[in-house]
């Protein structure tokens, strides 16, 4: 507290949230350039994707994998214990599992919850077939999720379409809710006028984990409609669920003009989409692809870039088609090959869009991102704006 009695507002930043994902960084480095003091109250439960879709598939009912539970929970609560004191908790994505304990603590201290769903864990499940292959996992997901969303005092989606599917799928109420968009990691994603794109070929960038929403059968065929454009190159980074299957469809279709590189670091990416002369959004037609737009999508437009997507309600009540982005009809590779055509022979095209873009997302910068939130959390009650920075 400095000489005037003002003091920083003191968020609680709880559960079993994936450290390293974008969204939670944004969120916590956000918060703290606007003063706030976080404090981080985690414990690490999931190991990696694959970890979670195995246990999502069944694996859960393991004796090892219900102690790695008991051990996370026993580890938040001993967090939890030693810390001082704070005026909200946010919960980190994801956490509807996490909501439940952590609405045992927050009552505990009388302090009010926030949770930051961003997406679906019950719907992530359906899209990737996990619900399919194991019905009472999916109907346990369910109920899981419908009660932690009940249990907060508040909650944050990024998008007016995903915050009407929670509200009309578990009967919540649209009060409860505000809107806080996808970041971006401007301090990784940003321009790098020394690195630029071959002058040999037009390079397209895929960067991914290869899941349903993404399109990615959509992608491979478009290629196979640029064959006869030999100036034209798609690559693929990444790895996960349809990696198989593209890489086999590529082989099928003979396509000499795509390459599947692997995986990249974080810290290596961003060249690679410097050295791009256009990024690649998601084309799939899933819900969760329709709800929310994705961070590929804001970090080609931090890094200077143009991007080609595929077109949704919710992407043009945010960007407009030719100025902010490219929109393409999902699932068409006919489409996607024209509007990539579109951007290798125009390229006074590209450069007007990637202006008009690069000034749009300086409000989802971590530190627009941070004042949006802390504005938010100021709002929850039991706390005096009056006594906090």
């Amino acid at each position: 507290m400095n000489k005037e009695g003002i003091r920083p507002l003191r968020v609680c930043y709880f559960g079993t949230y994936r450290a390293n994902y974008v969204r939670n960084q944004v969120m916590i480095e956000g918060l703290r350039c606007h003063n706030v003091q976080v404090e981080e109250c985690h414990s690490s439960l999931w190991y990696s994707v694959e970890d979670r879709v195995k246990q999502a598939s069944g694996g859960w009912k393991s004796p090892q994998f219900i102690w790695r539970v008991i051990q996370a929970y026993w580890q938040l609560f001993q967090a939890h214990r030693q810390m001082g004191e704070y005026d909200v908790m946010l919960v980190g994505y994801p956490g509807q599992f996490d909501a439940y304990l952590g609405r045992l603590l927050s009552w505990w201290r009388r302090r009010p919850m926030g949770l930051d769903i961003l997406m679906s864990l019950h719907l992530i499940a359906e899209e990737r077939g996990l619900v399919q292959k194991s019905p009472f996992t999916g109907k346990l997901i369910f109920w899981l999720e419908k009660g932690g969303l009940k249990l907060p005092d508040l909650l944050i989606a990024d998008t007016p379409e995903y915050q009407a599917y929670y509200a009309q799928k578990y009967h919540l109420s649209p009060r409860k809710f505000q809107l806080v968009p996808l970041g971006v990691d401007d301090r990784i994603y940003y321009p790098r006028p020394h690195v630029q794109p071959p002058d040999d070929v037009f390079r397209v960038i895929y960067y991914g984990t290869f899941i349903p929403l993404h399109g990615i059968e959509t992608i491979i065929r478009a290629a196979a409609e640029l064959q006869t454009y030999p100036g034209i190159r798609f690559d693929f980074f990444g790895d996960g669920q349809e990696r198989p299957f593209a890489e086999q469809l590529a082989s099928d279709l003979h396509l000499k003009n795509v390459h599947f590189c692997g995986w990249l670091n974080k810290e290596s990416l961003p060249d690679e989409i410097a050295r791009s002369h256009l990024v690649l959004g998601v084309f799939g037609t899933t819900k969760q692809a329709r709800c929310t737009i994705q961070n590929k999508i804001w970090e080609g437009m931090m890094m200077q870039r143009p991007v080609i997507t595929g077109d949704a309600e919710t992407i043009r009540e945010e960007l407009t088609h030719k100025q902010h982005i490219y929109l393409v009809e999902r699932a068409n590779p006919k489409a996607l090959a024209h509007g990539i055509l579109e951007l290798a022979h125009n390229p006074a095209l590209g450069e007007y869009m990637v202006a008009v873009a690069y000034a749009r997302v300086q409000a989802n910068t971590i530190h627009a991102i941070g004042a949006r939130t802390k504005r938010i959390l100021l709002g929850l009650g039991h706390i005096n704006d009056e006594e906090i920075s």
